[in-house]
Order: structure tokens, then sequence, then C-alpha cells
């Protein structure tokens, strides 16, 4: 294989490489820096003995990122304030034949579900998504992980166990949740407390991330006249030069606010029964940087 045919392949399969990468780390940076580290050794490898390319560097990719997390302090203790994932645009609400599973990818991906991630062992993690994101059969995740069968299962049904436990369910349908993110923008925007609290379940949460860098609750709110009363004060509050879009960020509908053409923040709803459930605020400056080109 020649220098020019290994880039080639390198590239045909970078996109679930990056796939692979983002949901171990939730961190864009983090997970393009693995896959330039992977590119590396593919590219130093002897690859007439590589049978099957996808599978040789989605393992590669697998084991640095292990190897990434072990090496990352825990985000709990030096993170100023909630954490969430680095924002990442996704097309997965597309409608098509693979519809199924294009909503198990846009799960595995969202923020609630890696959230809840941060909270697993780096082996667990992997098992996680590649198991439930990517449908890797136990056999090829051991050899990958280079650990036994039994206890790969074992790690899976930890993971999921945890999993299902701790996340919250929520309802799927992006063309509710996106008139709920277009209805919860012109009452947010318009400091509209009635409207705000009629979109708002009575136990709604807002996590706000700003890594100590930008203004933002500094722990949850809990409560619809909590959350409703921030968001109205937020709307009061002065911002030059003003602008939004909606985009798909993390498999979901979600609003882009910017600054003189500079994001400012993310905003994206956990919907259930008609009612907005969450709200996540991403502020944290290094976490938008990859939303500054136009989508």
């Amino acid at each position: 294989m020649t220098t020019d045919i290994a880039a080639d392949v390198f590239e045909e399969h970078r996109p679930v490489l990056l796939g692979v990468a983002y949901r171990m780390l939730g961190r864009l940076a983090d997970a393009e820096d693995v896959v330039q580290e992977a590119w590396l050794r593919w590219s130093g490898a002897d690859r007439s003995a590589v049978r099957e390319p996808r599978g040789y560097l989605v393992r590669v990719t697998t084991r640095l990122a292990v190897d990434r997390l072990r090496q990352i302090k825990s985000r709990g203790e030096t993170y100023v304030g909630p954490w969430l994932p680095e924002p990442c645009v996704t097309h997965f609400g597309n409608a098509g034949p693979d519809t199924a599973e294009k909503a198990v990818l846009a799960d595995s991906v969202s923020l609630a579900v890696l959230v809840v991630l941060e909270s697993l062992s780096p082996l667990e993690r992997a098992v996680f998504v590649l198991r439930e994101a990517f449908g890797y059969p136990y056999a090829e995740i051991a050899a990958m992980l280079e650990r036994g069968e039994p206890a790969v299962r074992q790690l899976a049904g930890r993971a999921r166990r945890h999993v299902d436990e701790r996340r919250p369910r929520y309802d799927v349908d992006p063309a509710q949740r996106r008139d709920l993110t277009e209805r919860f923008l012109a009452a947010a925007a318009g400091g509209d407390l009635a409207a705000l609290l009629e979109l708002l379940a009575p136990d709604v949460r807002l996590v706000g991330d700003s890594g100590g860098k930008s203004r933002a609750p500094l722990r949850e709110l809990e409560g619809s006249d909590k959350v409703a009363r921030f968001l109205q004060g937020a709307a009061r509050k002065s911002v030059p030069d003003l602008t939004h879009r909606l985009l798909e960020i993390n498999g979901g509908p979600a609003l882009l606010v910017l600054s003189g053409g500079t994001p400012d923040s993310v905003f994206q709803l956990d919907v259930s029964g008609g009612r907005v459930q969450a709200v996540y605020i991403i502020r944290n400056p290094d976490k938008l940087r990859s939303l500054a080109a136009p989508a």
C-alpha cells in the first residue's frame, strides 16, 4: 500500500475515528489529537499485514483515547462549575432509510448521555461506545482492548446499567424539539416570564457551563420559577450585535447565539411530554471555537 493510498484509506475512515474519539473524550480538540496520533501510527505501520483497515484504525484510536482518558485529571476536581461536553455539529436529523441508525448515533452523542459517560471508567466508556454507538461484537471489542470476552461483557453490562439508571428519558422527536426550541427562543429573547413558565416543566433543570470564563450559574438551577427568572434576567442584559441561528448540535436542535459574529453561547433543550425538562447552556469560549465558522 503506497503512502497516497494509505492516506486515502485513513481519510475514508476519519469520520468514524473522530466519532469514537469524541464520544470517549467529550472534547473535539482531544478527539482530533487522538485521531492525528492514530494517523501517525497508521502511516508508520507495516500495513501489508493489515487485513481490515477500519478495524485496525478503530482499535488504535480506542486505545489512544483510553490512554488519554487515564491521563486527564478528573474534571470534577478542577473544572469551575458544571461540566458539559464541547458542542459538536451533527447531521443526524436528515430523513433517510437509515433513520433508526441515525437515532442511535444521535442518542449516543447527546449532551445528556455524554455527561453520564463522564462517570464511567475509561474501559467501561470504551466498551459502551463501541458496542452501543457502533455495534461492534463483543469478540471484536475484546480483541481491540486486549481483554477476554467475558470481561468485556461484564464491562458492557455494568456500563449499560449505569447509563440507564442515570440518563434522563426524553422525547427524541426532532420536529417537536425544534418547535419547542423556537418557542423557547421567542419567550427567552423577549423576557416573557409567563410564556417561559408555560414551556418549562415544573421540575426543569438548567445546567450552565462557563468553565469560570464567562457568566453562567455555578450550580444547576432547579424548578420552573428559578429557571424562568434566570432566563428573564439574562434577556435584560445587553449583548452587542446579537444574532442567532438554529443548528443541529449533538444530535438535536440547538440555538447558537453570536455577539458581533463571535459565538457567545449554545442553548439546547431536552423535551418530554411537550415541556422543556432540561436547559443546557454552554458559554465556555474554549468550547465554542469550532462553531465560529458559518454552518
